[in-house]
C-alpha cells in the first residue's frame, strides 16, 4: 500500500481525531478516552496517521521514554544487550524510547501499515536523532509478538512467555547497518 497521501499528526490536547476502529476494545479506548490526557500529563505522545481520502485514522502510536537497566537477576540478557556494544561504552543502564501503543485500524490491518510505523519510529531516533537513544521497547500483547520479530524485535526473557504481554525490544544500532 502507497502511504504517501497519508499524513501523520502529533495528537494535542484540541485534535479532533477521525473515526478509528480495531480489534482491540483497549487500543480503541487509549486513543479516545486517555491519549490526550497522556500528552497534557507529559507521559507520552501520540502521533496519527490519518487517510485524508477516507477521513479516518489509518493508525496511531504513542512513544514515552524509557531505559533498560542492569539486573543481576538476569545476566544472560544483559550479556546479550552488551555483546554489541564496545566494552568502554557499556553502562548499568541504556536509554530507549517505548512503543506504549501502537494500532492500526482494521480497514489498515494486513497492509504493511504497522511495518512502515516502526520503520519511521527507527529511522527517528537514528537520522534525525533529537536525542540519545539505542534500544527501542515494547510490551508485546501475546497477540503482536510475531509482528514485532517479524520486525526485527527480541524477548528480553522468556519468564515472561505465559503472560498477556511480552518485553521486547530493538537495537537501533542494528537498523543503522
Amino acid at each position: 500500500m502507497d502511504f504517501s497521501t497519508f499524513t501523520q499528526i502529533q495528537l494535542s490536547e484540541d485534535t479532533d481525531i477521525k473515526p478509528f476502529r480495531c480489534a482491540d476494545a483497549d487500543l480503541n479506548g487509549f486513543l479516545f478516552d486517555d491519549a490526550k490526557h497522556f500528552h497534557k500529563e507529559l507521559m507520552a505522545v501520540t502521533y496519527l496517521i490519518e487517510d485524508p481520502a477516507q477521513q479516518v485514522t489509518a493508525a496511531y502510536f504513542s512513544l514515552l521514554a524509557d531505559k533498560i537497566i542492569f539486573s543481576s537477576d538476569d545476566k544472560p540478557t544483559w550479556n546479550r544487550l552488551n555483546r554489541n556494544i564496545p566494552n568502554p561504552k557499556r553502562r548499568k543502564s541504556y536509554p530507549a524510547v517505548k512503543i506504549g501503543r501502537l494500532a492500526v485500524h482494521d480497514d489498515y490491518a494486513r497492509c504493511g501499515m504497522g511495518t512502515f510505523i516502526l520503520d519511521s519510529i527507527k529511522y527517528a531516533f537514528t537520522t534525525v536523532k533529537r536525542l540519545g537513544c539505542r534500544f527501542i521497547t515494547v510490551d508485546a500483547l501475546s497477540s503482536a509478538t510475531d509482528f514485532y520479530l517479524k520486525n526485527g524485535f527480541m524477548f528480553f526473557t522468556d519468564g515472561d512467555c505465559t503472560e498477556a504481554t511480552r518485553l521486547m525490544f530493538f537495537d537501533l544500532r542494528n537498523f543503522c547497518e
